[in-house]
């Protein structure tokens, strides 16, 4: 299956534009819905998983619509469009952000200032760049791990057999918090091949926890989007990174937010 296809241009129904605040409201509670069944397949509780509504290429006064129906934290994969919705959106002053794609080190100043998470750390000079800002900024921030769970070139992300002493490293940066390990799947039609990628994770971050002296704090997986979140919520997902089953299928092409090759389910 072509995800790189815009499912409203070919017709595809699964996710309609939402543009009032009900709409909004009837695509949060389809997915929430859907994650509780998730849950329950896997005896989980619906509470352990945290819906990460991804905003990207949404304009201000739909994204204040989903704020109104319930939306109080959002993901963005491009730091500057993030950082000028920000900037808009001051006002709404319990408005949470979360940057999830790739991060360059000149804007990590950027990411210092607005961003209560990050991520898409998969680097040392990331890492670098952020604990300058931060320091100067005077606060911390929530980090993510990028693991590369496919094997794909396109995709970044630490290769999982690096992530172990990665994590460790990170203890020399104080105001770096890393709460977990982050994913993008394998984009495949065969569920058993997705699967794959979130077990890996699942496996890295208890191997994390056994072998680190602070392992303990790297507890959370984010992993699983709009066409696989159910998936990932089976193997351990406790963030799922949604934005068509939400906001609705995007117009502009896979290459603006991925790598080439990398397609967009959130």
């Amino acid at each position: 299956m072509n995800e790189s296809v815009d499912p409203q241009e070919a017709g595809d129904p699964r996710y309609p534009q939402a543009l009032t605040v009900e709409d909004f409201r009837r695509n949060l509670a389809e997915v929430r819905n859907r994650i509780a069944r998730a849950c329950e397949r896997v005896g989980r509780a619906p509470s352990s998983v945290r819906l990460l509504p991804v905003s990207k290429t949404v304009d201000e006064a739909r994204i204040r619509l989903s704020y109104e129906a319930g939306c109080k934290e959002l993901g963005e994969n491009k730091v500057q469009e993030a950082y000028r919705k920000w900037e808009a959106m001051s006002d709404l002053t319990d408005l949470r952000w979360s940057i999830i794609g790739h991060l360059q080190t000149n804007k990590a100043r950027l990411v210092a200032q607005f961003a209560s998470e990050f991520q898409a750390l998969d680097s040392v000079r990331v890492a670098e760049a952020l604990e300058r800002r931060l320091q100067t900024e005077g606060h911390g921030l929530d980090v993510f791990v990028q693991v590369n769970t496919s094997g794909e070139a396109s995709k970044y992300g630490l290769p999982p057999d690096d992530v172990v002493a990665f994590v460790r490293g990170l203890a020399a940066y104080p105001a770096l918090r890393v709460r977990g390990l982050m994913t993008l799947a394998l984009l495949s039609s065969e569920t058993a091949r997705v699967r794959e990628c979130f077990v890996l994770l699942r496996n890295l971050k208890d191997r994390i926890q056994h072998d680190l002296p602070r392992g303990n704090e790297v507890t959370e997986l984010s992993m699983g989007m709009s066409g696989d979140f159910e998936t990932a919520i089976e193997e351990g997902a406790t963030v799922v990174r949604v934005g068509q089953a939400i906001y609705g299928a995007r117009t502009l092409p896979d290459s603006y937010f991925w790598p080439s090759g990398t397609a967009s389910r959130e």
